[in-house]
């Protein structure tokens, strides 16, 4: 599978302050691979820093939808302009562009998708223990609920082979779309594996990330089917 099949899907909201680096290092990092960034309502100038490099495509939504709706929005557009292999990577700069190369690797190996995973066999240095926690409470639940066995349960790097992702549909416009992400592998049946990768930590990723608040709101979502 050529490395100008593979795409990578951005969603962004009001992250005009990493933005350009994340992207940046994301290209510089994957030259040959295709980049969205699908600016979810932003209300700084996240959609400005992102046309900065012309690598990039950019989609708008109009107003923020949550991330779940800008995913599916980039998948759409991946997927209509012949992508072989879709990647989810985030906007804060959490992520490490390198781990990218050995998720595409077990796509090409005949997994489906690859999840990425702070816990698999590693330990995420600098996590706060709240998050670490609540993530922890998060792979139970999915557990419990029958979905997938998974160590991780809202890591964002992911990869998947067209031809599935074309079978998962999101529904959840916010968070809890990553659940849901879970669910439609196990009721599709598809073939999953998970990979080590890691996170860095900021003062800034870590004032954007989940609270416990939004997190029980994520656990409603899931249990009533509720959009928000």
């Amino acid at each position: 599978m050529a490395e100008s099949s593979i795409w990578v899907v951005v969603p962004a909201y009001n992250e005009e302050k990493v933005i350009g680096g994340v992207l940046k290092e994301l290209v510089d990092c994957n030259p040959a691979f295709n980049v969205v960034v699908v600016d979810d309502g932003s209300k700084d100038g996240t959609a400005a820093e992102a046309a900065r490099l012309r690598q990039v495509h950019l989609l708008h939504h109009p107003v923020n939808l949550g991330q779940g709706a800008a995913l599916a929005t980039g998948f759409e557009y991946a997927l209509g302009q012949g992508a072989g292999i879709v990647i989810t990577f985030d906007a804060d700069g959490q992520m490490n562009p390198s781990d990218i190369n050995k998720m595409v690797a077990k796509i090409k190996e005949g997994f489906d998708v690859v999840l990425g995973s702070r816990f698999l066999n590693v330990q995420p240095v600098g996590m706060p223990a709240l998050r670490k926690f609540l993530l922890r409470l998060a792979v139970i639940f999915t557990r419990v609920t029958g979905r997938l066995k998974v160590t991780d349960m809202h890591n964002g790097l992911r990869a998947f082979r067209a031809d599935a992702l074309r079978k998962i549909v999101i529904t959840q416009n916010q968070m809890a779309h990553a659940s849901e992400i879970l669910s439609e592998i196990s009721r599709n049946r598809l073939k999953y594996c998970e990979v080590p990768v890691g996170i860095r930590y900021t003062d800034y990723s870590k004032a954007k990330g989940q609270s416990i608040f939004n997190s029980i709101n994520i656990m409603y979502e899931l249990l009533t089917g509720a959009k928000k």
